[in-house]
Protein backbone atom coordinates (compact mmCIF):
# COMPACT_ATOMS: atom_id res chain seq x y z
CA UNK A 1 0.00 0.00 0.00
CA UNK A 2 1.65 3.04 -1.18
CA UNK A 3 2.46 5.78 1.72
CA UNK A 4 -0.03 8.59 0.66
CA UNK A 5 -2.91 6.02 0.93
CA UNK A 6 -2.22 5.03 4.01
CA UNK A 7 -4.64 7.04 7.01
CA UNK A 8 -1.36 8.90 9.80
CA UNK A 9 -3.17 8.42 13.62
CA UNK A 10 -3.77 11.93 13.40
CA UNK A 11 -6.85 11.51 10.38
CA UNK A 12 -7.72 8.43 12.28
CA UNK A 13 -8.32 10.59 15.14
CA UNK A 14 -10.28 13.61 13.68
CA UNK A 15 -13.01 10.80 11.75
CA UNK A 16 -13.02 9.10 15.22
CA UNK A 17 -14.27 12.05 16.98
CA UNK A 18 -17.89 11.24 15.57
CA UNK A 19 -18.04 8.66 17.40
CA UNK A 20 -19.27 9.53 20.31
CA UNK A 21 -21.74 12.16 19.12
CA UNK A 22 -23.08 9.21 17.34
CA UNK A 23 -23.54 6.86 20.19
CA UNK A 24 -25.39 9.27 22.26
CA UNK A 25 -27.91 10.86 19.48
CA UNK A 26 -28.37 7.17 19.53
CA UNK A 27 -28.90 7.01 23.14
CA UNK A 28 -30.88 9.89 23.21
CA UNK A 29 -33.06 9.05 20.98
CA UNK A 30 -33.32 5.09 21.89
CA UNK A 31 -34.74 7.00 25.23
CA UNK A 32 -36.94 10.12 24.00
CA UNK A 33 -40.34 8.44 24.86
CA UNK A 34 -39.09 7.78 28.42
CA UNK A 35 -37.55 10.99 28.68
CA UNK A 36 -40.69 12.65 27.73
CA UNK A 37 -42.63 10.40 30.24
CA UNK A 38 -40.11 11.19 32.72
CA UNK A 39 -40.48 15.59 31.79
CA UNK A 40 -44.23 15.27 32.20
CA UNK A 41 -44.40 13.10 35.59
CA UNK A 42 -41.46 11.90 37.14
CA UNK A 43 -41.92 9.12 39.20
CA UNK A 44 -38.60 6.82 40.77
CA UNK A 45 -41.24 3.64 38.98
CA UNK A 46 -40.71 5.37 35.87
CA UNK A 47 -36.85 6.19 36.45
CA UNK A 48 -36.23 2.92 37.31
CA UNK A 49 -38.31 0.82 34.34
CA UNK A 50 -36.00 3.34 31.99
CA UNK A 51 -32.91 2.50 33.16
CA UNK A 52 -33.46 -1.53 33.57
CA UNK A 53 -35.17 -2.17 30.04
CA UNK A 54 -32.78 0.80 28.23
CA UNK A 55 -29.57 -0.88 29.99
CA UNK A 56 -27.55 -0.12 26.88
CA UNK A 57 -28.40 3.88 26.11
CA UNK A 58 -28.01 4.20 29.85
CA UNK A 59 -24.81 2.83 29.69
CA UNK A 60 -23.85 5.10 26.82
CA UNK A 61 -24.97 8.29 28.42
CA UNK A 62 -22.88 7.79 31.54
CA UNK A 63 -19.81 6.76 29.89
CA UNK A 64 -20.13 9.57 27.79
CA UNK A 65 -17.69 11.84 29.59
CA UNK A 66 -15.01 9.07 28.90
CA UNK A 67 -15.60 8.94 25.68
CA UNK A 68 -15.28 12.44 24.71
CA UNK A 69 -11.92 12.60 26.85
CA UNK A 70 -10.50 9.67 24.74
CA UNK A 71 -11.71 11.22 21.24
CA UNK A 72 -11.44 14.43 21.12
Amino acid sequence: MPKSERLQPQAVRRTARWWPLLLVFLALADLKTEILLLLDHFTLTSLLFAVRHHVLAVAVLMGSPSLWRRYA
